[in-house]
This record gives C-alpha cells, structure tokens and sequence, in this order.
C-alpha cells in the first residue's frame, strides 16, 4: 500500500477511532458512536431513514412496504431497531427479514412486491461501521439523482410523520435465505447434477457474518457434503480484516492445503463479494471471479460483459474470444446495473468480486457466483488452478491516498489529465489512462475518506511502477 507524504497533500489518519459519517450513491455508511453528524449515530439513522421512507411515499400511492434486512454487526440489532420504528413513524408497514445477506434483502423486495428496501451493512468496512443501503421497488441501488433527493429531504427536514392510526406494521419473516437458495438451485446454468456428482471438498471463511447462514446451506442444497467451515458464527467477530482480500486470507489459504480441499470460499459481511482460493492455497484473484463466472455462461450463449472502469482487462479479452461485446461503465454497482441494462449484457459486475446475473437479479450474489462457478469447475473437470491458467494475466496494484479537508481532488486530477492529454483519457468517474499495454485509474472512493489509485499491467512490477510515478507525479505538482 503506498501513501503520499508530503504532509500539504496527505494526513494519515486511524479511520478505526475517527468519527466519520459519509452520504454518497453506496448509501448512508459511518462509524458508530459520536455526536450526530460525527458518525453515524441514532439520530443519524432515524434521520436519513425517516427521509428514505418520504422519499418512497412521494414514489408511491396507497399502502407503503419497504424489507429491511442486516448483515451481522454488533451493532446491527440497535440500528435495526431504529430504521424499523422510523419507517413505522413514517406510516410505512416494514417485512423485516432479519439476519440476511445483501443479495437476499434485494431478492426479497421484489418477492414481497414491496416498494423500497434497506439494507443495514456497511460491507467490507471493519466492526465500529454500519451503513444504510437503500434500494428502490426493483430491489436495486437508488440512481445519483434519487439518493440526492432523499439526502435533501433529511437536510431540510422534509418529512411528515404518520398519526397514530396509520402507524406502520411490522411483520418478521425469516424464510428468506432459504428461498435465496432455492432460487440460485433453479437457476439453469446452476448444474446441481455435475456438482453433486464431483464431490467437491470446499472451504469456506464467512468472517462471523450472514454468509455463515447462507453459504452453508447453499453448499449442502447443491450436494457438497464435505465442508470446511471457518468463522461462519453469525455474531459480528470479524476474525481478521472483513475485506477479502489476499493479505486478509491466510489462514484459510493454509487449511485449504492442509485438508486438501477442491478450492475455497471467502465472502464479505453481506456476501456480495466472492473471492475463490485454488486448491493449492494460491489466490484465483477477486478480479477473477467474474472471469471465471463469464466464460462459463459465454461459452454456452454468446453475449455481453459489462464491468466497472477499476476492474481487469481480462474480462474483455474474454468475452471478445467468445465473439461478445464488452462495455465499461464507472464504479458504483448501480452504474454497472444501468450500462448492463442498456447493452443487454449476459453477465456483469465489479473486479472486487461482484458477480451480477440477470437471469437472477441485478445485484451483487457471492451465492449466485458459488452456484455458476462450482458448475464450472465440475464440468470442466479441472483443479482449480488450472481453471485459473487459462486466462488472461493482469495484475492490478491497488494504493490509496487518505484525504484531509484540504485536499483539492479535482484540480489533481485536471493537472494529471492535461500531462496525459495526449493518451487515451476517460473522465466519467474519477480519471482513467489507458496506454497499449497498461492502464491507472484516480478516482474518489464512495464508501472510504480516500482516493483509490489503481494500476494494471501484464506484471505486478509493471503495474505497482504505473503506481508509483503517478503518486510521485502528483506530490510534484503539489
């Protein structure tokens, strides 16, 4: 990880005792504890709550219904509780689903006919974050424009409470990760039979969140009887850093060699994400994941592929093998969503693991993603690391720089564009430059105080010196 030091540019800060609350198109995320509008407080959560659900009523007529959902957290349980009274005190009846993974909570809005969803999961962040996802009557990601609006009606305090005669209702219903399952099981390039009959040994870390519920139960429904379970009690321990991420793996790395597993499951808190480890403890590489997902499905129906702008080159040389078209779109699930709608992609997603499907739904499902990758593995009959040989090879060097007030993001990032003016620049999320055989990327995180600056090249030398010069270009030209 490389960081600016120039004290004029960066000031490294301990994101795990700073109180932080951000607004941006992932949802409403920040820490808990503090001052309202420090973190993400009480009064935070009934506030942008209250106005989510006057968002939903100006959408809708009639009676309101909204799914709420949560991931593990230890602080889950205090926040479910406030979202749902808030939601009540809105005049909106809630289906609260309970522990539930993400792609579960956006599956159930649809299911319920509901007309919104909120998510309480703050994703890969550590156990002091929490966050609220807010899902439109699809069960997919609010657009810019809807998540600006409701983030006015909570500045301006535009909400107007229900009397006590329309309250909202409240009805548990935890059936859901069960029929999630179920729906990924009848998914028909879900081969349960080739599965079933490879007799996989699989391990699996679910960081002490919702996966520990729903990967399980997936595994044994498709015929894995013999699992290797790490850290699937669902109690908001996160045993080690909760992002999926090689440095984060390896303990499970060295399980996977010690029991001779087939290969190895790792998933976020909310399991939107899938990381995959080969059978020799090596990473398949979370920007692999997708890859692998795409060429399984291009190679019974030639289609599209969609993937942000910060995710492998390797997706497009295979979806252009298969005679397909690939498309890019900024970073931001809902982004990835809207171009995959308008180039009726096969299959698409983010280079971090997500894995969306559109015979399923369109979000992220680490589920979706184990159920199509194991029916690839079986049918090919190879080990896993031969599955992984048999694509492209990028390797991506991922650095941040952590931000203070006054940083100015936007003049960096015109001063680097004009330097590079003559390359192919692409300005539509952050800044990415393309040369013949690499390509760096600046951009704002949505979910973090940082900016993100990642690099590629057909080596890891290649792609962390990409790295380097732009971070020394940029202290330069401060």
């Amino acid at each position: 990880m490389i960081f600016l030091k120039n004290a004029q540019i960066c000031q490294l800060t301990n994101l795990t005792s700073t109180m932080t609350l951000i607004k941006s198109i992932s949802g409403i995320r920040g820490t808990i504890g503090g001052k309202s509008g420090d973190g993400l407080s009480p009064l935070d959560v009934v506030k942008f709550t209250s106005a989510y659900g006057q968002w939903v009523k100006q959408r809708h007529t009639g009676r309101i219904k909204v799914v709420v959902g949560r991931d593990a957290r230890i602080s889950g349980e205090m926040v479910n509780n406030l979202v749902v009274g808030s939601l009540q005190g809105v005049g909106i009846d809630v289906v609260n689903i309970g522990l539930a993974t993400t792609p579960t909570t956006e599956i159930a809005v649809t299911e319920e006919n509901a007309q919104g969803g909120i998510i309480l999961t703050a994703s890969h962040n550590p156990r002091q974050w929490n966050a609220l996802k807010l899902l439109n009557e699809k069960g997919e990601f609010l657009t810019a424009d809807d998540g600006a609006l409701v983030l006015k009606i909570a500045e301006e305090d535009g909400v107007e409470f229900a009397s006590v005669d329309d309250l909202g209702k409240v009805k548990a219903n935890d059936s859901y990760t069960d029929f999630h399952v179920q729906h990924v099981l009848d998914l028909e390039m879900v081969d349960v039979e080739a599965i079933r009959n490879a007799n996989f040994t699989v391990a699996i870390d679910c960081v002490n969140s919702v996966g520990g519920l729903a990967i399980p139960a997936l595994l044994k429904a498709l015929g894995v009887n013999n699992v290797i379970g790490l850290y699937t009690e669902p109690n908001g321990e996160f045993p080690h850093n909760p992002e999926p991420l090689p440095e984060h793996l390896t303990e499970i790395s060295s399980v996977i060699k010690e029991k001779k597993a087939d290969v190895g499951f790792v998933v976020d808190p909310d399991v939107d994400r899938l990381a995959i480890i080969n059978e020799d403890g090596s990473m398949f590489g979370e920007e692999y994941t997708l890859v692998a997902v795409a060429d399984y499905l291009l190679s019974h129906k030639v289609g599209n592929t969609v993937s942000n702008m910060s995710s492998s080159r390797a997706l497009s040389d295979v979806t252009r093998n298969y005679g397909g078209n690939y498309s890019t779109a900024a970073v931001g699930e809902v982004n990835v969503v809207a171009k995959m709608k308008e180039t009726d992609a096969l299959i698409g997603g983010e280079g971090n693991g997500g894995v969306i499907y559109p015979e399923s739904h369109y979000g992220r499902d680490a589920l979706v993603g184990i159920g199509l990758f194991l029916s690839h593995l079986a049918i090919s009959g190879m080990k896993c690391s031969d599955l992984r040989a048999k694509y492209p090879e990028y390797y991506i060097s991922k650095n941040k720089i952590e931000l203070t007030p006054d940083i100015d993001v936007d003049a960096i990032l015109v001063a680097v564009k004009e330097k590079y003016k003559n390359e192919d620049v692409n300005d539509i999320d952050g800044l990415k430059i393309d040369f013949p055989e690499k390509w760096v990327q600046l951009r704002k995180s949505n979910t973090e105080p940082i900016i993100r600056i990642y690099a590629e090249g057909k080596t890891m030398e290649i792609a962390q010196q990409l790295a380097e010069s732009i971070i020394e270009e940029i202290q330069a030209m401060v």
